[in-house]
């Protein structure tokens, strides 16, 4: 069907506890744990048909790309890979058009590459009238991402951007386990009105920082601290049921020390600075979303607080950004090309 935008958006998420857990070795050796979000900023991707055998790709964050799709698969090689792994994947061969748009900078800490990744399988599934369950489209990009592509990191992205809302997930050498967290409505009001998303800047590789703490892992340097991450997805998880938010607070805080021992990337100066700052303004804890380095940091407050915390930041030079919590996972749907 000619003249139709196929679309798909894709959430971004919030890793509340737990992260680093779902990276391997450790997640299919011991078994990880995580608890994370969605939030209101999202990856985006329309496909829109064309008549010749060729794809032609603009992205916002990666530029634009043109390549034809007669020859066989399309070579990995560091340059749109994404797309190129999804294409090779469905094996399309008819012509098409794609714009990618992302509301948060690749790098920055809230799943950003695995996000994409979800789009673009979810707009290419819209086009190809190809259904999947949540389970197949979120292992199908852990596996494109990870092993066709080889871009390091854990499993809770693809997982969180695929399924959506509050989910505590168990990874394990046999699969994935995705528990949708029911949550009262106030607290997560409560959460939303006591949280504070910002922006630090300083983008970051995340695969290098996620190479040094697999390797402090092999060598049996980070084990202990990794552990006690995966009991505090638990503990938040149960923070979250019972609907305490001080105790969710606290969690965070203990996380994050434990957080900095799975690689001396993980923090600096100026993070470690603002992170002191916070707490002394109001915040009861906070983390740097992702893998760390840099990206977004994210804290619980005090409620009548937060106002001091986010001026604190401010001062630093954070850039404190409004979002709201996203209850829906992955959508795609059709629109004319008028």
């Amino acid at each position: 069907m000619h003249g139709t935008h196929y679309r798909a958006r894709a959430p971004l998420r919030i890793g509340l506890a737990g992260g680093g857990t779902d990276v391997d070795p450790y997640a299919s050796k011991k078994g990880g744990a995580v608890f994370n979000t969605t939030i209101n900023r999202y990856a985006y991707c329309t496909i829109t048909p064309t008549d010749d055998h060729s794809m032609s790709v603009h992205s916002t964050d990666y530029g634009k790309y043109e390549a034809s799709l007669d020859g066989g698969p399309l070579k990995l090689d560091g340059n749109m890979d994404l797309i190129k792994a999804v294409t090779n994947h469905f094996e399309v061969t008819d012509g098409f058009k794609m714009f990618l748009q992302s509301e948060a900078p690749p790098g920055s800490g809230l799943g950003g590459s695995s996000t994409v990744i979800v789009s673009i399988i979810a707009a290419m599934c819209e086009w190809q009238n190809i259904r999947l369950t949540g389970h197949e489209m979120a292992s199908l990009a852990y596996k494109l991402e990870r092993e066709d592509i080889g871009l390091k990191g854990g499993k809770q992205d693809q997982y969180a951007a695929v399924f959506g809302g509050f989910n505590y997930m168990l990874f394990n050498s046999s699969g994935v386990n995705v528990n949708r967290v029911r949550i009262d409505p106030d607290t997560v009001n409560e959460l939303q009105y006591c949280s504070l998303l910002c922006y630090i800047g300083h983008t970051r590789e995340s695969a290098s920082i996620i190479e040094s703490q697999v390797s402090k892992f092999n060598k049996g340097q980070n084990e202990e601290a990794l552990d006690r991450t995966k009991g505090l997805a638990k503990a938040m998880n149960v923070a979250m049921e019972r609907g305490d938010i001080r105790t969710a607070g606290e969690i965070l805080d203990e996380a994050w020390t434990y957080k900095k021992q799975f690689s001396n990337k993980i923090t600096n100066p100026q993070i470690d600075a603002m992170y002191s700052a916070a707490r002394s303004a109001g915040a009861i804890g906070g983390k740097v979303t992702g893998a760390g380095g840099g990206g977004f940091m994210y804290f619980i407050c005090e409620y009548d607080r937060k106002y001091n915390v986010a001026q604190e930041l401010g001062k630093m030079g954070a850039k404190v950004t409004d979002f709201m919590f996203e209850p829906q996972g992955v959508t795609s749907w059709r629109y004319p090309n008028d």
